[in-house]
């Protein structure tokens, strides 16, 4: 499913037009992005909780040359299914 498709569907489920399904979706994704960006949790009960971790420094490898080269510290979203969704998909199988 893409973004095209879940405009659709939010627009048929919900009874709205399609540019309404759009803008709701890219509402939530760019309050989602800000609370991350702030490094806030974003908590959807039932769903999962989107939140900010720090890496540490690493040394890494190029696979093409073999040499070694310095991977900067960061910080990366991440994603923890909550127990509805993996219990859903667990139910898929």
């Amino acid at each position: 499913m893409n973004k095209a498709d879940l405009i659709d569907r939010i627009a048929s489920g919900c009874g709205v037009s399609k540019t309404q399904a759009a803008t709701a979706i890219d509402t939530t994704v760019d309050s989602i992005t800000s609370a991350l960006k702030k490094g806030d949790r974003v908590a959807l009960i039932g769903f999962g909780t989107f939140s900010v971790s720090q890496r540490k420094a690493r040394n890494g490898r190029n696979p093409q040359t073999g040499a070694t080269l310095k991977i900067a510290a960061r910080r990366v979203a991440k994603f923890t299914a909550g127990a509805e969704l993996k219990k859903a998909v667990n139910r898929g199988k």
